[in-house]
């Protein structure tokens, strides 16, 4: 088993251990005086459908939620990119995520945790924030009805879903009827004329994220 890698100091790549083989991410910092002690990871949309850690709605994300002073952390699931192994129809990628986290709660240990995700990646991240100390969720374009929500219980912690409302893959009134169902209700935020990928919408992505987070921030770093 790979040794961890301490937590970089300047953004880009890494390898890091997990449980189908090296997984692949990328650190984006936030810039020197701006830091917070809190750490986000993104979860990408759907391995077989060409989903990775540089899709434009991932890499906005974590474009926002670095520019807020967050360390981001992108990573690939299993067989995608350099990242070790095979799609496992999303019980292993939950795994990944529990791996990555791990590696940042042993990196970073007095650092807020956060989770991100999109698409199937946000179906992966609730999943894994029942395991998780998350101080903040974020759900883009949850896939209702292609993935079981059933189960899935609202994380205990605040929650932020943002829904495109023109939605031409994930239905948005199965996600609407979906949270009214639940107990404990995200803030739900509806970007209309907008499609699943947030197509010439990604800068009012950007603005939705950090508004919608923004009061919830963990304080400065020291040192």
């Amino acid at each position: 088993m790979d040794a961890l890698p301490d937590f970089p100091t300047e953004s880009g790549p890494l390898l890091v251990p997990g449980p189908a083989g090296r997984i692949e991410l990328m650190v984006d910092l936030p810039d020197d005086g701006q830091e917070r002690a809190g750490v986000a990871i993104i979860c990408h949309p759907n391995p077989p459908e060409g989903g990775t850690l540089h899709n434009k709605v991932v890499t906005m994300t974590a474009r926002a939620l670095s520019e807020l002073g967050l360390a981001a952390v992108r990573f690939n699931f299993r067989g995608v990119g350099k990242s070790e192994g095979e799609w496992d129809e999303g019980r292993g990628e939950i795994l990944d995520l529990l791996a990555v986290a791990d590696w940042v709660r042993k990196s970073r240990p007095d650092d807020a945790l956060w989770l991100a995700g999109f698409s199937f990646g946000s179906w992966v991240a609730l999943q894994g924030a029942r395991q998780l100390p998350v101080k903040q969720m974020i759900s883009l374009a949850p896939p209702v009805g292609f993935r079981d929500f059933s189960g899935v219980q609202p994380p205990a912690c605040p929650w932020l879903v943002i829904m495109p409302d023109a939605d031409e893959v994930v239905e948005p009134q199965k996600v609407y009827e979906w949270i009214e169902g639940l107990d404990e209700k995200p803030t739900l935020v509806k970007m209309p004329d907008t499609s699943h990928f947030f197509h010439r919408r990604l800068m009012d992505l950007r603005g939705a994220v950090k508004n919608g987070v923004r009061k919830n921030l963990p304080p400065p770093r020291h040192g």
